[in-house]
């Protein structure tokens, strides 16, 4: 299979970050340049400012305008596109600068002049720009791996159970086996799904009753269920198996321990923020010190942040003998 051909990405330079970055560093060449020059004085400095920031600005401008059209073409012919622009720019604004200020001979060679020190600065750029494309592909690649590794992981045990109830019903309930046997595929179905994949928070749901029902047949009356669920009028998504994890983890770290069992309660409510979770379940003594509880919910908190940076957050708190973990992460509408 070849290897996808690798685009030429415009950075981003029409917002506030962008613009700012580049003024100063525009300033900064400027003022190399005036160290550099054989004549310092303020007058030479004030133009020379004035030339570097119009060629910037209007270079940035214009790769703004065009960064659809630009993103279409491969990397050498996208990077040699806005070359030849930044170019064009220099010789304009120098020539419309030249005319203005001073019309003497000589004019083209200073013109050229100009050109040479654009060329150099612009291929940096660019360079650099490169470099930085590259280090987000390649971080982009490991946090999707990341992702696929946190989405994928089931349970062994959870598998062995689920196998030995199917066993020991298909003799007796086969109907019920059946059932176990759809809500086991399904899961596996999930955790083979694209990383990062978005679905209708109703189909993440449907997971977790999926995976509670096979639980509720291995520990019986010892799970008990407080299931408050807020109707919600439009498609929101929520990351594949961002919920079911936790209910995971609050079963195998609150419930099972328990001889007597115990109630899981679950709590989803829409805010104009967004979308919270909050799943509550008994912490029982043994629990509290489990380096596998920490490790999962680090796991978790890994994924939220890299789909939603410090939009989302996952918090727990130990109540006494409960254990509260709270899920937020922003709407994101179905189509």
């Amino acid at each position: 299979m070849s290897a996808r051909p690798e685009h030429f990405v415009v950075p981003e330079l029409c917002n506030t970050t962008g613009l700012t970055l580049l003024i100063l560093f525009s300033q900064l060449v400027v003022v190399i340049l005036w160290f550099a020059g054989s004549e310092l004085s303020w007058f030479n400095f004030g133009l020379m400012s004035l030339y570097v920031q119009w060629v910037a600005l209007v270079s940035a401008g214009l790769l703004c305008m065009l960064r659809g059209f630009v993103a279409k073409f491969g990397l050498g012919v996208g990077a040699l596109f806005a070359f030849t622009m930044v170019m064009l720019v220099t010789a304009g604004v120098g020539f419309a600068a030249e005319w203005v200020v001073d019309r003497g001979p000589g004019m083209g060679v200073r013109i050229l002049g100009q050109m040479v020190i654009s060329a150099v600065i612009t291929g940096l750029v660019l360079r650099y720009f490169y470099v930085q494309q590259r280090l987000r592909l390649q971080e982009q690649s490991e946090l999707q791996s990341r992702i696929q590794a946190l989405q994928s992981r089931i349970r062994p045990h959870f598998l062995f159970n689920s196998m030995n109830i199917i066993a020991s019903l298909i003799a007796v309930d086969p109907d019920t086996a059946e059932s176990v046997v759809e809500d086991l595929s399904e899961l596996f179905r999930a955790s083979l799904n694209d990383a990062g994949n978005q679905v209708p928070i109703t189909e993440e749901l449907d997971l977790c009753e999926r995976y509670l029902r096979i639980e509720a047949l291995r520990l019986g009356d010892r799970l008990k269920l407080d299931w408050q669920v807020e109707a919600s009028t439009s498609t929101v998504m929520i990351p594949l198996l961002s919920l079911q994890p936790l209910l995971e983890n609050a079963i195998y770290h609150g419930i099972q321990p328990l001889p007597e069992g115990g109630t899981i309660a679950l709590n989803l409510t829409y805010t104009d923020e967004g979308v919270s979770i909050r799943i509550v379940n008994p912490l029982p003594e043994q629990s509290r010190k489990s380096e596998g509880n920490r490790m999962a919910l680090v796991n978790i908190r890994s994924r939220l942040a890299v789909l939603y940076g410090n939009k989302a957050s996952l918090e727990t708190e130990s109540q006494g003998d409960q254990f509260v973990t709270h899920l937020r992460f922003p709407k994101s509408q179905g189509v």
